[in-house]
């Protein structure tokens, strides 16, 4: 759709000095420059503005009111400006080639790219995709495969190309595309750990092409040009192919040393040369055409010899005959004396060779001559399967094959997957024009229609070319791979015009081309994924010499293409580069399919042609291709590239690059929280969603780390955990500070191993934020279920009564929100990695809270931390209970809900309130109408609280009869030893005796809160008891009681809490959410 747009100049207005003056002054707070968030952005005119730019982005008085916007936003025009002077340059290739000769790192001015389709997209592409398998393996693929089957071949191979140049043309047309072809265009689409990935299959594609193509070289070199070069030779024919082969390792190495020299010497070279490799791919095309119309009219002479319907190997004998008549004399023949054991007419011969008469047949019948239809049907067999004609012969009665007859046979068994596999790299090198993007005048029209253009040409070519061979060439000769029969000259170049050498030697440069380019693709691809440090190992890759060209990429590339060449069978080469180039193509359309179906707001592809359904449809392809093939190297290769996923995963820098795995990520996010959100989870579900409260010191650094540790413990990485804090202030004021506290809770939560999420909110007081975030924390289903939080260990010793007020009310707003709450007294003492020895974990069961207490331990002793541990739990009997019953009905529970735990029943029985609780009760009541004097001053504080002690003091020393009844018992604070000491009087036998006769000295008392006395006596005889029983455990589970309902008891209540907790070493504070958390059912 298009788009108008209207320029609308705006006139500079004169105005007076005043109205310049005022002017200035608009806007004045200077905004501070935001810092980055970490993520590389792409190179783009749209963001990347440098310092110098600046000076230039605002000028005059008429956009004044933005002009403190300009550095992140600026002016349209400006904008402009910079777009049409982008320029993208290929990466590294054109820096490569222009360095300074003399000087090295200089670099010349580079100019604009000036490629058109033809030459930069068209010709790279039908040149790299034309290569050895149609010279040397596609006539043998054609014989042994048939006609039908091999067009199924090549049509299913180069269908998936299609596929994938459509996807690719997609892909590529969504913005600018820099040089770096497949491997960025899937890293851009599909992440970091998907692009390392297929990016290093593609490399390792690349170079394997590289040693495929330097044995296709040196096979033509030593079996059609000079064969008399080879280095081994074999006394025996048994031992031709591992001689082959040896002599394959020898030159292809040195082959290989050669090449690479070359690149390291200069790209330039290279690329000088590439136009001579493609006259040498044109003719050669050009001559089998022109031999092919030529067979209409004259089909050339090359005559195959057969024994019986055996072919023979025309390389050892000049005539087929057996015998021959010379001056009226019959003498045997070369033939003759390869069958029998001399050349006497009367000696011991071979019986398949005495049975049967020697005929010779065209191997060229011509297009006319009807051969086609024998070629129709495949051929198929084990290794050393003789190559033979459809025609009558009379079989010896010992069918073993002797191998040193000059028989043709088969030297690797063949199949239809096989051939797959040997053809499919024959279809690769599709991306040779999206590599070249950075050199086209427009790559968004170049790349679609030059790649569809040039595998639409290669198809018809390949297509033609299995149709053409079966009807031109002889079934036993096509299926004869090294021309053996045809007197050892390449089966391709019999068919060709004007001579066979026109093949051989076009088919030898057009090898050597691929090869130098492999060599040079290869490097850059590495340098380009080490350049861009997802692979940490491979970082070293990224450096070359003075000019960039990436030495030891090349050094790397050179060593694993030597791989392939110890190898030595391009048979057996062929299907592994097949699996890496097959791995890439399915990403790309993996790529394409996934941002369509996802619709991205950046996915508008210029190229129009493409739909998701095609996209799935070459994926499966490949797919199956791979598997196809080769089943095992299919394995191998997911293998390697699962391996390198993992790695990136686990150890690669962090990149952000807008990838459509990223989106799909968050579309399946999405879709499981709105599923979530429809019910509440089962109670067999449930387990913490944890909300974790911190508290941070003056430097923004966490004050407990090991709380986090505890949620690991806990969790062991499982369910959702938020990690949050409160900033006082405002967010414009606090931004930074918020960052910063975020960036030092995140470093925490590593170091701790803590998985999830944090959250920094920034509120006018800490009592709203945590209010806020016990509200927003977490989405949809993703919500937490219990909070956690440190107990604030100095609420007596803060001068500020909201470090416990706002404890009280956390503890208030979970209980509301019908939300767990756990608080973890003493949390600096938990365990950190250090494994527990033998201990136990102390759950102690006042009152239900729906199986929190039970499920908590369960899931600690989970974590190899407490797993040691055993568990106890204990329970409170009163006088009315029946704890024997008790215990039986507690084990019986434990057992159906599949808990290990000891049981045992505490009976705590009434007995009298003893003067210790009185003085703890009074100390606490003075401490709370000290508390109620806060609107003073400090100093009016401290002597309000030393007029109250005075005064209590006077009391006592009155009404005491004893000169030492201890006025020290009214301090603010009750020591440890008072503690012991009055708990040994209590327990004396005449306690009670006493505690009355103290109540009367003390009328004091009389005046105190009763139910304060009632609280004060629970948690003073609870703690007895839990000390008594679990002073020495790993850990106390306790249930918190609740805050009392009017605020006007706050202070009251954290002394009771205090007073339960002291004396214990771990203890974490347990209140249910008000629902059950365990079920004894499955």
């Amino acid at each position: 759709m298009p788009t108008n747009f209207t320029v609308v100049p705006v006139g500079d207005g004169r105005k007076s000095s005043q109205e310049d003056s005022d002017d200035s002054n608009v806007l004045r707070e200077e905004d501070e420059e935001a810092p980055g968030d970490g993520n590389p952005k792409e190179s783009s005119p749209f963001i990347n503005n440098t310092d110098n730019d600046k000076g230039t982005l605002y000028d005059g008085k008429n956009m004044a009111l933005f002009e403190e916007e300009m550095d992140s936003n600026p002016m349209v025009s400006s904008l402009l400006s910079k777009l049409a002077n982008y320029t993208n340059l290929t990466q590294g290739v054109r820096e490569h080639e222009e360095a300074d000769e003399e000087e090295g790192a200089k670099k010349k001015t580079v100019k604009s790219p000036q490629m058109g389709t033809f030459i930069g997209v068209y010709l790279p592409c039908l040149q790299n995709i034309l290569g050895v398998i149609l010279f040397l393996r596609m006539t043998w693929i054609v014989g042994t495969a048939g006609i039908l089957e091999a067009f199924i071949i090549v049509a299913m191979c180069c269908s998936c190309t299609m596929l994938t140049a459509i996807s690719m043309s997609a892909i590529a047309t969504n913005g600018v595309v820099p040089a770096g072809g497949s491997y960025y265009m899937i890293s851009r689409s599909l992440g970091p750990e998907f692009g390392g990935a297929v990016g290093l299959c593609f490399y390792l594609g690349t170079t394997f092409a590289g040693a495929m193509y330097i044995l296709g070289t040196i096979e033509i070199l030593l079996t059609y040009i000079v064969p008399s070069a080879a280095i081994f030779k074999a006394e025996d024919k048994a031992d031709e192919a591992e001689a082959m082969l040896n002599n394959m390792r020898v030159y292809g190495t040195c082959c290989l040393t050669l090449m690479a020299l070359v690149v390291f010497v200069g790209v330039k070279y290279v690329n000088k040369l590439a136009l001579v490799f493609l006259a040498c791919v044109v003719l050669s095309i050009l001559a089998i055409y022109a031999g092919v119309i030529k067979t209409i009219f004259e089909p050339p002479d090359f005559p195959v010899c057969l024994l019986g319907n055996r072919t023979l190997k025309n390389h050892g004998f000049d005539k087929c005959l057996k015998t021959d008549i010379i001056d009226n004399v019959t003498v045997t023949t070369k033939l003759w004396s390869l069958f029998c054991q001399s050349s006497d007419l009367n000696s011991t011969c071979d019986e398949y060779f005495n049975l049967n008469n020697v005929t010779e047949v065209q191997g060229i019948p011509g297009l006319t001559s009807g051969v086609i239809s024998e070629n129709m049907w495949s051929s198929y067999g084990p290794s050393d399967m003789l190559v033979e004609k459809n025609m009558a012969s009379v079989a010896a009665s010992d069918p073993t094959l002797d191998l040193n007859l000059p028989y043709v046979v088969n030297d690797i068994a063949t199949f239809f997957t096989l051939l797959v596999g040997i053809y499919f790299p024959s279809v690769t090198g599709i991306m040779a024009g999206s590599n070249r993007s950075g050199d086209l005048r427009d790559a968004q029209r170049s790349i679609p229609i030059g790649t569809i253009l040039a595998i639409a040409t290669t198809t018809i070519i390949y297509l033609s070319c299995v149709v053409l061979f079966g009807a031109c060439i002889e079934g036993v000769v096509l299926r004869d791979k090294f021309g053996d029969s045809v007197k050892r000259n390449l089966v391709i170049g019999t068919l060709s015009w004007p001579s066979p050498w026109v093949i051989v030697i076009g088919s030898f440069f057009s090898c050597c081309g691929a090869g130098l380019q492999s060599l040079t693709g290869a490097p850059r691809l590495l340098q380009a994924i080490a350049r861009d440090g997802i692979v940490p190992f491979l970082e070293v890759f990224g450096h070359g010499k003075a000019n960039g060209e990436p030495t030891w990429a090349l050094l790397l590339t050179a060593m694993i293409c030597e791989t392939g060449i110890l190898i030595a069978s391009l048979d057996a080469v062929a299907p592994i580069l097949s699996m890496f180039f097959l791995m890439c193509y399915l990403f790309v359309n993996l790529a394409c399919a996934l941002q369509t179906l996802l619709r991205t707001p950046n996915w508008r592809p210029r190229f129009k042609y493409y739909h998701w359904a095609l996209s799935f449809l070459g994926m499966s392809l490949c797919l199956a291709l791979m598997f196809i093939s080769s089943w095992y190297y299919a394995l191998v290769a997911m293998l390697i590239a699962s391996c390198i996923y993992k790695y990136i995963e686990y150890r690669g820098a962090e990149k952000e690059w807008g990838d459509g795995i990223r989106g799909l990520s968050l579309n399946a996010a999405r879709y499981a929280l709105i599923r979530l959100e429809e019910a509440p989870p089962h109670t067999k579900n449930w387990r913490p969603q944890l909300l974790v409260l911190l508290n941070l010191d003056s430097e923004l650094r966490v004050k407990h780390p090991r709380l986090l540790n505890f949620t690991t413990q806990l969790k062991a990485g499982k369910g959702l955990t938020i990690v949050g804090s409160v900033l006082k202030g405002t967010y414009l004021a606090k931004e930074t500070e918020a960052k910063k506290a975020e960036q030092n809770i995140k470093t925490a939560m590593s170091a701790e191993k803590t998985k999830g999420f944090c959250h920094v909110v920034v509120s006018s007081n800490l009592r709203d934020g945590i209010s806020h975030l016990i509200q927003s924390a977490g989405l949809g289903g993703m919500k937490h279920n219990t909070v956690l939080m440190a107990w604030p260990g100095t609420w007596k010793q803060s001068n500020d009564p909201l470090s416990w007020k706002n404890f009280i009310e956390t503890v208030r707003e979970t209980t509301a929100a019908h939300q767990a709450l756990l608080v973890a007294k003493n949390v600096d003492n938990f365990p950190q990695q250090e494994r527990l020895g033998e201990g136990t974990i102390d759950v102690w069961w006042i009152v239900h809270d729906g199986g929190m207490l039970m499920l908590l331990p369960f899931l600690l002793r989970q974590h190899k931390v407490w797993r040691k541990c055993k568990m106890r739990i204990f329970t409170v009997a009163q006088m009315d209970d029946n704890s024997i019953q008790m215990k039986k009905d507690l084990q019986m529970f434990l057992y159906h809900l599949r808990l290990d735990a000891e049981v045992e029943v505490v009976e705590m029985h009434d007995s009298d309130i003893s003067a210790f609780t009185y003085e703890k009760t009074l100390v606490m009541e003075q401490r709370s109408q000290m508390l109620k004097q806060m609107q003073l001053s400090r100093t009016e504080r401290e002597r309000e609280a030393q007029l109250i002690h005075d005064k209590n003091t006077a009391s006592h020393a009155a009404l005491n009869d004893k000169p030492d009844a201890t006025p020290e018992r009214v301090h603010m604070t009750w020591t440890k030893e008072k503690l012991f000491t009055e708990r040994n009087r209590n327990r004396e036998p005449n306690a009670s005796m006493g505690v009355r006769d103290l109540f009367n000295m003390k009328p004091e008392w009389e005046s105190l809160n009763q139910s304060n006395v009632r609280r004060m006596h629970t948690a003073v005889k609870l703690n007895e008891v839990v000390v008594n029983k679990s002073q020495g455990a790993q850990l106390v589970l306790l249930n918190m009681p609740g805050p009392p309902k009017s605020q006007g008891g706050d202070e009251n209540y954290m002394e009771f809490l205090e007073v339960l907790l002291e004396g214990l070493n771990r203890v974490l504070l347990v209140r249910g959410g008000g629902r059950e958390v365990i079920t004894i059912y499955s």
